[in-house]
């Protein structure tokens, strides 16, 4: 990955390349080997498909199968469509990006991906701030947890994590909120479409959106672990619930790692860059743009690995047994 620089008879370098050659104000253009921009479009074009695929067989599943219908599970679903976004909508422009190093999508829809961008990110996290308080309910005050996190409480739960999400991520970037207090720094470039937001901003929306729902979250589940080791100690057996709430928790507890691993060196780069000049390469921007996308990917994975019922949901709706009279009342093992 380096800029392709031609040097004349005279040692003379010639001009860099740019996005749009016969613009006064345009970006430069990082140029790669034809084999390097095949095999990234294929790695990217693969992602965003499989991205897709596993996420909407978690949707398919949380909706079809009536044993399903959990208000955990909703929670799964928020979370899964969110990543289906990420997959769908956000990936394969973000592709066009990263392999031809320009924009050449104009600016509103670079306005619409930034966006939406923002808008999946925060929709992420907070539904996993969701999920960690139903866990805790379920773990620490099981008695409370039925009456506490009903499929109502879970739905509204839902639509103000979607809203909130939604107002910031697009108020932030169609407002400009983003450059408040850095208008004379930023400096836009045509055929650029990245996230510039000064120090003020960056710092409130790393804490808004990564770093309080990480701690909350880390916090929530250190609880719910001193408390399931002390219930361990109280009672020398456990029912089959007590064991199915701890499975979840567990599982919910490593889709809550994975998420933390996928997105901490990007908000830590993110969140240093303004500090620091905004000297951070864009090529490592980008590379750690896309190892947060990733995590999109994974979610199905691990849900796939550590639910048996998820497996045999999979299995059921590959097969195309789906179709079949009363499958959504199929008893999932």
């Amino acid at each position: 990955m380096e800029i392709r620089i031609n040097i004349s008879q005279n040692d003379k370098l010639e001009k860099p390349f740019l996005c749009f050659e016969f613009s006064n104000n345009s970006c430069q253009k990082l140029f790669y080997p034809l084999e390097t921009r095949i095999l990234l479009y294929i790695l990217f074009s693969v992602s965003s498909i499989i991205t897709i695929i596993g996420n909407l067989l978690v949707i398919i599943t949380v909706i079809h199968f009536k044993q399903l219908h959990t208000p955990t599970n909703y929670l799964i679903l928020s979370l899964a469509v969110a990543d289906l976004l990420v997959g769908g909508v956000v990936m394969p422009p973000s592709m066009l990006r990263s392999v031809e190093t320009c924009w050449y999508l104009g600016d509103f829809f670079c306005k619409i991906h930034s966006s939406l961008d923002v808008t999946l990110c925060t929709a992420s996290i907070l539904n996993l701030c969701i999920i960690a308080l139903d866990r805790y309910y379920a773990i620490c005050h099981p008695l409370q947890y039925h009456s506490k996190m009903t499929s109502l409480t879970t739905l509204v739960m839902i639509i103000i994590c979607w809203a909130f999400s939604v107002a910031f991520g697009w108020g932030m970037i169609f407002l400009e909120l983003n450059i408040l207090g850095s208008k004379d720094f930023y400096l836009d470039c045509d055929g650029g479409c990245m996230i510039f937001q000064s120090k003020e901003i960056i710092t409130v929306m790393s804490l808004i959106c990564f770093y309080i729902p990480a701690f909350v979250i880390l916090c929530v589940y250190l609880k719910i672990l001193h408390v399931a080791k002390r219930q361990a100690q109280a009672i020398q057996s456990i029912n089959s619930q007590l064991k199915t709430e701890r499975k979840a928790t567990k599982t919910l507890a490593i889709i809550m790692g994975v998420f933390l691993t996928f997105w901490i060196p990007y908000f830590l780069c993110n969140i240093i860059d303004p500090f620091i000049g905004y000297s951070v390469p864009p090529l490592l921007f980008d590379l750690f743009i896309w190892f947060a996308y990733y995590n999109s990917t994974c979610n199905p994975m691990i849900y796939a690995f550590f639910y048996s019922w998820f497996r045999h949901a999979f299995k059921i709706i590959l097969s195309g047994r789906i179709f079949q009279t009363n499958s959504s009342r199929t008893i999932l093992l």
